[in-house]
């Protein structure tokens, strides 16, 4: 019965080594995977036919990790060579195998694991050590090709994402940061307003009445039905009809001297009121609830204009906290505006 139970105790110490000595099992290793476990046997001593990690040389290394993922190979260099698919020098990646011919011996005669970036790792003379394909005057001319085994998984190498063009931008002085960049590309592209002979926009230059009257008429285009009857508006001005014509429909009028004010400079108050003479804006936008801005009480006679243009606003620029009621309407605010409530494509 002793006896027995000796002999049963015996086989299932060695059923149990059987079990616990197996490599690791995976359906699929990764590159990567095999590169860490190859670099924890980095600085193990050289010994010809090693491969323990005891000592290593160039094939029994490879095998035993390998060995480790489930996956068998040949014993030697030369045989290894003749397994997996073979990998172009470009396209290598982790946990490829490279080879090396004539080191010691005529024809294929080392082999390695690639790791990344030109470099890898294989049992030199010296130990386990990492080099570089690309640098090492040794390994670099002897280098003879590279196989992919079969049952490893590798990840392509991340292409570099190219980063966000910079938009190109039509006005020197107007940076595609600039919160009216699309309103103002966007009517230079359409020929509603256009810039300076030395190639900028003067985004902070004053509007003027007459360069108002104008670049909305440009969308509205809109004809005089009437002579022009304004003092300081010459019949033969590149202005006068379409100031005729917005002063026809109502929207742009002259002063009680008979005079339109051609050069007069248009305050952001009044931008908002021919806006909305000219598209509508508060009929498009709610009615006015509460001041819009804190400058601009519900009472003022521009109020609903004012806040239904900071509604439709589509650049920023109105974004504000304040609206400021007389001063100036510059460019890049007219731009901005004009952009925003004339639906423009």
């Amino acid at each position: 019965m002793k006896k027995q139970l000796v002999v049963f105790l015996a086989f299932m110490l060695v059923f149990a080594s059987v079990f616990t000595a197996n490599p690791q099992k995976s359906q699929a290793a990764s590159g990567d995977s095999i590169v860490a476990y190859a670099k924890k046997f980095e600085g193990t001593p050289y010994l010809f036919g090693g491969s323990t990690p005891a000592a290593f040389d160039c094939s029994g290394y490879i095998l035993y990790v390998f060995k480790f993922f489930g996956i068998s190979l040949p014993r030697t260099s030369e045989t290894q060579f003749n397994v997996g698919t073979s990998v172009a020098r470009d396209n290598l990646q982790a946990g490829d195998l490279i080879f090396f011919e004539n080191t010691y011996k005529p024809g294929i005669s080392h082999t390695g694991i690639y790791i990344g970036n030109g470099n890898f790792i294989s049992a030199e003379s010296s130990g386990v050590k990492i080099s570089n394909l690309d640098t090492n005057p040794y390994w670099g001319p002897k280098y003879a090709g590279a196989k992919r085994v079969v049952g490893i998984t590798t990840t392509p190498p991340t292409k570099p994402v190219a980063p966000t063009p910079t938009p190109p931008t039509s006005f020197s002085d107007v940076a595609a940061k600039h919160p009216a960049y699309e309103a103002i590309e966007t009517l230079s592209t359409q020929k509603i307003i256009s810039g300076f002979p030395d190639g900028s926009f003067q985004p902070e230059t004053q509007v003027t009445r007459g360069q108002a009257a104008t670049m909305i008429n440009r969308v509205l285009k809109l004809r005089p039905r009437f002579p022009l009857t304004y003092s300081d508006v010459p019949a033969t001005h590149a202005f006068a009809k379409d100031i005729s014509a917005m002063s026809d429909a109502g929207i742009l009028s002259g002063y009680e001297d008979g005079s339109f004010g051609m050069y007069d400079p248009l305050t952001k108050a009044q931008l908002a009121i021919i806006l909305d003479r000219a598209f509508s804006m508060t009929t498009t936008a709610s009615v006015l609830t509460k001041p819009p801005y804190l400058d601009v009480p519900v009472t003022y006679r521009a109020a609903e204009a004012i806040g239904a243009l900071k509604k439709m606003d589509k650049t920023t620029v109105f974004q504000t906290s304040k609206f400021s009621i007389a001063a100036n309407a510059t460019r890049a605010q007219f731009s901005a505006a004009l952009y925003s409530v004339a639906e423009l494509r």
